[in-house]
């Protein structure tokens, strides 16, 4: 079982940034892929970046791609989403995932594929 908390939302003009994390309980933390999903009001919730268990696999949503940087340190049990150049749009309320993962490098997409999931943490980015 694997618990997992986010920090480091908040508010943030455009063109911004901020760094998320997600500490994560619970045992074998190096052998789960980490995604990170984000829920606009009245939206879906969507994919925007998942880190292969090693580290050395990473994956972008185009609309986040070379603005969001997601990295992963095993020995902290921790996961953070760098983000910069914020735009409106990235309004949201950006949750942490953990699926178990077979392969050092893949790096899952599916909102289905992930198990477990933290409460949220809400960033906001004013234009």
């Amino acid at each position: 079982q694997v618990q997992l908390v986010e920090s480091g939302g908040g508010l943030v003009q455009a063109g911004g940034s901020l760094r998320l994390s997600c500490v994560a309980s619970g045992p074998n933390f190096g052998y789960y892929a980490m995604g990170w999903f984000r829920q606009a009001p009245g939206k879906e919730r969507e994919w925007a970046a998942t880190i292969s268990r090693s580290g050395f696999g990473t994956s972008y949503a185009d609309s986040v791609k070379g603005r969001f940087t997601v990295s992963r340190d095993n020995a902290k049990n921790t996961v953070y989403l760098q983000m910069d150049r914020l735009k409106p749009d990235d309004t949201a309320v950006y949750y942490c995932a953990a699926t178990w993962s077979s392969g050092a490098f893949l790096r899952p997409t599916n909102r289905e594929t992930f198990n477990y999931w933290g409460r949220g943490t809400q960033v906001t980015v004013s234009s």
